[in-house]
């Protein structure tokens, strides 16, 4: 076992360097987009932060969710949390693949630079929404008698700023059309689909985004219509969006199924050289526009 890693060890060290370098040259021509995106999840988070300073707690409003499914209880809320939390570092280590594996279908950057995207429109409609009306929170914190369902006026512009991360974030009330969970859950499911390449893992994704959906309507944390409309309204932004964006490159296409012969590190440099001078000749200047 020790003699099998230390001669992969220096082979696997080179494809990730190799990898990095062109992941690099991507984020020197697409850093606008990708900071713009990472801007926006703070604007978000300032947004859901500042709703709660509107929120008045009153009594739960009649739903149909709240009717079929039994309440899980405040001791078994996490079970929502614990299977988002499951869902997005799955994601976030797939898209990080193609600097260990052999066999790759994308870019990292301009993948999160498509998901940020899809973020950003879906988080623009959902602020949106749930600032034109103030429903009740259905969660324990939110509900009458609890001392964290409002917020007291911010003593200065820097509390409101700070968004009191991260309990403001675990915390927060008001922000209920339409879910925030389901929004990235989605989006993530999305994109696995069109740029994924095993196809159990995709039904797999859909029936998990589907258990999600079920777990945050009995854990109380959203009403029913909070998650419908994430479903209808995430997926049609993702499709407007894929219709107005160029398509992003495959690398797949230049490659065998599952490279059934090894390839050299000399062939593998001049491949990622070859890909940078594609998009150096302007065949990436639209890619993330």
């Amino acid at each position: 076992m020790p003699v099998i890693f230390a001669r992969e060890a220096p082979k696997l060290w080179r494809k990730v360097c190799s990898e990095t370098s062109t992941e690099i040259s991507l984020l020197a021509g697409n850093w606008k987009y990708f900071l713009a995106g990472l801007v926006f999840q703070y604007l978000h988070g300032l947004a859901a932060h500042g709703v709660h300073y509107l929120h008045r707690p009153g009594p739960m409003l009649q739903d149909a969710g709240f009717f079929f499914l039994p309440e899980l209880g405040q001791d078994r809320s996490y079970l929502s949390e614990t299977l988002f939390s499951v869902i997005f570092f799955s994601f976030v280590l797939w898209t990080f693949h193609p600097f260990v594996f052999q066999y790759k279908k994308i870019y990292t950057v301009l993948i999160w630079c498509r998901v940020f995207a899809y973020l950003g429109v879906s988080q623009m409609l959902r602020i949106i929404t749930f600032y034109s009306t103030l429903l009740p929170g259905p969660n324990y914190h939110c509900r009458k008698g609890s001392k964290l369902a409002r917020l007291p006026p911010p003593e200065s512009a820097l509390e409101v700023l700070l968004i009191n991360f991260p309990r403001g974030v675990m915390y927060g009330c008001g922000d209920l059309i339409f879910s925030s969970h389901m929004i990235f859950t989605l989006v993530f499911v999305r994109t696995y689909q069109k740029y994924g390449t095993k196809r159990c893992i995709k039904q797999i994704a859909w029936l998990v985004a589907g258990i999600q959906s079920l777990l945050i309507v009995a854990s109380r944390k959203h009403y029913t219509v909070d998650i419908v409309v994430a479903w209808y309204t995430v997926n049609l932004v993702v499709f407007f969006i894929d219709q107005k964006l160029p398509e992003l490159p495959d690398r797949s296409l230049g490659s065998t199924s599952q490279q059934l012969l090894p390839i050299s590190s000399r062939d593998k440099d001049s491949k990622n050289k070859e890909e940078l001078d594609k998009f150096r000749n302007g065949n990436s200047a639209n890619i993330a526009t």
